[in-house]
């Protein structure tokens, strides 16, 4: 078995491209923080924990990282198994540091739940999301390759689930990211696991050959030397025959052992870009190449900013050889990736910031081009990415779900299902009771609280972020009030007509149906009752539009609103009746409307405009009312009663006080009454607005004592 890797080998590698005293005294101390938080712990390959981190670390030296990266990949597994806080890593080692760990925290609790193409895609879309900087995918790469290096250790179903993942997550986004180097071994010890038949046989052939192949491959090696000194080009090679990886692909496609000829792979790297061209043709002059196997990837680098030029030629002894020709930058990029190349040889934060932020930004873009375009609810995704910076949330189980900045627990219950959308009563947001409008954050753990008996409530129209609950609630009170409308607006109809002595069928006759509907732009009589049954017309109205009759007053003013174009007034008045100016207004005492209710206008005789919400039994059948809405420039309070019924076991009063209080809600009288196996609080409360009035109904909701909450009339 292999010795344990040393922090002496470690900070030797490290020190070949990293000399300041203050980094290496950092990355001394993140060792030694580790060792602590690890101690008495091994892996299940028997080999004590911290030398996971410390291999970890080890790997990304090989890509020149930072200190800071090598530091969070030290102490990457201190806060899911080793009793850290990201506190204590703060206090110690900084804010950068400790928001790297967080990040690698937090995604490594991840994991994929089935074997679906669109999962993965998913969960590559969250990692990424969730990693505002680059380097934690560089850790998060290196922790799976020493984990797959020591896969063996586990169970062969675990070993299969492991590989798995990698293929569809992990691979994908180290070749976006174009680390090279990690990518191929990534994929050779996936293929080792998953295909292990198939495996054993590639690498059997190659051992069989192995001899032939590495003296093939420095003959001709000898040869391109002789090439590049006749010109005087500085250069040097690298040989290596190809991955087995490489060769399951080509032999997946149809082809035989015999039938793969560029095994045999070299790479020259220069100094100019010039000298790969002057190179190329060169070794076309000598070699014949294979036709259309020429690539020039540094006139159109590859979406992962990997250049080189390529090509197959026909070599010595007849083999194919496969020849990459780039400059050493080039190679770097191709093996590294671009963050570790440029970021780290930059020596402002400013600069290499704004390379992580360049890179997930392409990284971002080249995954969504993946996505399945018939998928309406990953359309939906792709169009909330395209507008909007993500986060990421999750259930109490752990499931992640992914919204657009601003959302609340609303968008967040109806990205569960639409069902518990339309059932939300209330939300626990990392184990604190939220306003239903409140804005969540990456890494809430929201808890939606339903109600089967519960519907979805207009007013959240107002605050949603997302465009399917959006959707979600416009379709619920569209089904549920089309119907309720048109039985509405015909019921109106027919009684004004009767109270006018006229005959309902002479009146809907097909011509007075069809000039209606011409005038009013509708479809059909029921299009007609729905409008009067929604208040955008009267019945009065309508009919008038038959016969042409002189107005009445009140028609005189619906005209007024129905014509008028809104102009930018200063409003006085808590309401505004659209047509009208400043009119006298009065709320309604019998349903006592707050701001952000549903409300219509009802004109008196001689009172001006009595407001009512739009469910009061006393209005439901007038003929009398009008439009009108919430002037959003006042900021007044407004009284209402609600009803809160509780188990009869004890007096909740000072406690339901004390909840009204937390939200700012002035209770003005209460009354209290007992009714069989209940008492009943009548409270007329003094508030603000609709939200203030939700978020006291979530927390009285959420006590075990109140059966019911409503609001209830004089």
């Amino acid at each position: 078995m292999k010795k344990e890797l040393t922090y002496e080998e470690f900070i030797s590698k490290v020190k070949t491209y990293i000399s300041n005293d203050e980094e290496l005294e950092c990355i001394k101390k993140a060792y030694l923080f580790a060792s602590d938080a690890h101690k008495d712990r091994k892996r299940l390959n028997n080999e004590s924990y911290v030398s996971h981190p410390l291999n970890v670390a080890m790997i990304l030296t090989d890509l020149n990282v930072d200190y800071i990266t090598l530091c969070g990949a030290l102490l990457h597994e201190t806060v899911n198994h080793g009793g850290k806080t990201i506190n204590d890593i703060e206090s110690v080692f900084g804010e950068e540091i400790a928001d790297i760990v967080g990040c690698i925290s937090k995604i490594n609790k991840l994991t994929l739940n089935d074997d679906k193409v669109s999962s993965a895609i998913y969960l590559r879309k969250v990692l990424v999301g969730l990693c505002e900087d680059v380097r934690v995918l560089y850790i998060k790469l290196a922790d799976r390759l020493h984990n797959m290096r020591t896969i063996w250790a586990l169970d062969p179903e675990s070993q299969i689930k492991k590989a798995n993942e990698t293929i569809s997550v992990l691979i994908p986004i180290a070749h976006r990211l174009g680390i090279n180097s990690i990518k191929s071994e990534l994929e050779d010890l996936s293929l080792k696991y998953t295909k292990p038949d198939i495996y054993k046989d590639i690498e059997d052939k190659l051992n069989n050959s192995k001899t032939t192949l590495e003296e093939e491959l420095e003959l001709m090696k000898q040869s391109l030397c002789e090439i590049l000194e006749e010109q005087g080009i500085k250069y040097h090679i690298k040989a290596r025959v190809k991955s087995i990886h490489s060769i399951y692909e080509k032999m997946a496609k149809g082809k035989k052992w015999s039938e793969i000829y560029d095994i045999l792979a070299l790479r020259i790297i220069v100094e100019k870009v010039s000298d790969c061209y002057q190179i190329i043709g060169l070794i076309h002059a000598k070699y014949r190449p294979l036709p259309k196997r020429f690539k020039d990837y540094i006139a159109m680098p590859k979406e992962n900013m990997y250049q080189s030029l390529h090509t197959s030629v026909f070599g010595i002894d007849g083999y194919v050889y496969e020849i990459q020709i780039r400059t050493e930058e080039m190679d770097e990029i191709a093996e590294k990736g671009i963050a570790s190349h440029w970021s780290y040889k930059e020596h402002t934060k400013g600069a290499v910031q704004n390379v992580f932020e360049q890179k997930l930004e392409l990284f971002r873009n080249l995954i969504e081009q993946q996505v399945d375009s018939n998928d309406n609810d990953t359309n939906e995704k792709i169009e909330l990415e395209a507008l909007s910076k993500m986060i990421y949330c999750f259930t109490p189980k752990g499931d992640v779900v992914e919204l657009p900045a601003g959302s609340t627990p609303i968008d967040f219950a109806y990205r569960i299902h639409s069902k518990v959308g339309d059932t939300t009563i209330g939300a626990i947001v990392n184990d604190t009771i939220a306003n239903l409008n409140q804005e969540l954050f990456d890494g809430d753990i929201v808890n939606i609280k339903t109600n089967p008996n519960s519907t979805p409530n207009k007013e959240w129209l107002n605050f949603v972020k997302t465009s399917q609950a959006r959707n979600k609630i416009k379709s619920y009170f569209s089904k549920k009030d089309r119907e309720l409308y048109i039985s509405k607006g015909k019921d109106l109809l027919e009684k004004e007509i009767r109270r006018r002595k006229l005959s309902i069928s002479e009146l809907l006759s097909n011509d007075n149906i069809n000039k209606i509907c011409r005038d009013l732009k509708l479809d059909t009589i029921e299009d007609v009752y729905l409008t009067i049954g929604a208040l955008r017309y009267t019945p009065s109205y309508i009919i008038n539009i038959i016969y042409e009759d002189k107005k009445l007053v009140k028609d005189i003013l619906l005209e007024r609103v129905s014509n008028h174009k809104e102009e930018d007034i200063n409003y006085k008045s808590d309401v505004i009746v659209a047509g009208t100016g400043d009119i006298k207004v009065s709320l309604a005492k019998c349903c006592k409307p707050i701001k952000g209710d549903l409300i219509v206008g009802y004109i008196t005789k001689g009172e001006g405009i009595s407001i009512h919400r739009k469910d009061c039994s006393n209005i439901i059948n007038s003929n009398r009312l009008i439009e009108v809405s919430w002037n959003n420039n006042t900021n007044n309070y407004y009284y209402t009663d609600i009803e809160i019924t509780t188990f009869n076991d004890k007096n909740y009063l000072a406690d339901i006080i004390s909840l009204a209080t937390l939200k700012s809600i002035i209770i003005d009288a209460v009354t209290t009454k007992e009714v069989d196996n209940s008492t009943k609080y009548r409270l007329t409360i003094k508030l603000k607005n609709i939200d203030e009035l939700n978020s006291f109904y979530t927390l009285l909701h959420n006590k075990k004592y109140v059966k019911r909450v409503e609001r209830v009339g004089s």
